[in-house]
């Protein structure tokens, strides 16, 4: 889902993302790459309490805001994913080896099947 983005840039010191339709989401990072690389971070920090999905607005309603005056903006895509924890049940085929492994690997590290098929989605989803 795609949400406007405040990005201010300070000249030779460091770039600023906010968000204006999650409230407390702002981040930041030394680059313009590594500042929007920490937006799902400072999503999921600012929605741990929350219940109700954020909507994203059009951009334009943020654009002339003073509060951002002085902007660039952007828009960036934002995984809500996280705020869903209900486990769904599914049946997926495999070959044989490849699932001997995965419960091989998944039992040294202490987890179900499920947790780590889950966190290898996940890492994959994140570096795709």
């Amino acid at each position: 889902m795609y949400f406007p983005a405040a990005i201010f840039i300070e000249e030779g010191k460091a770039y600023g993302v906010t968000l204006p339709d999650i409230p407390g989401c702002n981040t930041a990072g030394d680059t313009l790459e590594e500042a929007l690389a920490n937006v799902q971070d400072a999503v999921e920090f600012a929605l741990e309490a929350v219940e109700a999905k954020p909507a994203p607005s059009a951009l334009e309603r943020h654009r002339d805001d003073p509060v951002y005056a002085g902007a660039v903006w952007a828009m960036v895509n934002v995984d809500l994913g996280f705020l869903d924890q209900r486990t769904v049940r599914v049946n997926i085929t495999l070959p044989a080896g490849t699932l001997e492994e995965i419960d091989r690997t998944a039992k040294g590290r202490g987890l179900s099947r499920s947790a780590f098929i889950v966190r290898a989605a996940r890492r994959e989803m994140t570096h795709a």
